[in-house]
């Protein structure tokens, strides 16, 4: 799988990833994997294989955030303020 960074979202469900060559690449909120569109944010990094569009241009699928990105959102930061919660309670 290749690897990039979300360069730009846009309203309408589709945006740009910036991949590793520095070129931008078309991806559509179909082809995302384990993500919802909306918890996106610019910045963040994705690993994707290249495909084609409906237009037949070059485009990002099978698009899911990198295991660290992935990590990152989910649970580590939720057990932190559960322990603090414990701290500040006792």
């Amino acid at each position: 799988m290749s690897k990039g960074t979300i360069r730009r979202l846009m309203d309408r469900g589709f945006g740009f990833i910036k991949t590793e060559d520095e070129t931008d690449l078309f991806f559509h909120r179909n082809e995302l994997e384990g993500v919802e569109f909306n918890s996106l944010s610019e910045g963040q990094e994705v690993e994707f294989e290249k495909g084609q569009g409906r237009d037949g241009r070059p485009a990002a699928v099978k698009v899911r955030l990198t295991e660290t990105q992935a990590s990152d959102d989910g649970g580590d930061d939720q057990g932190e303020d559960d322990q603090g919660g414990d701290k500040d309670e006792a």
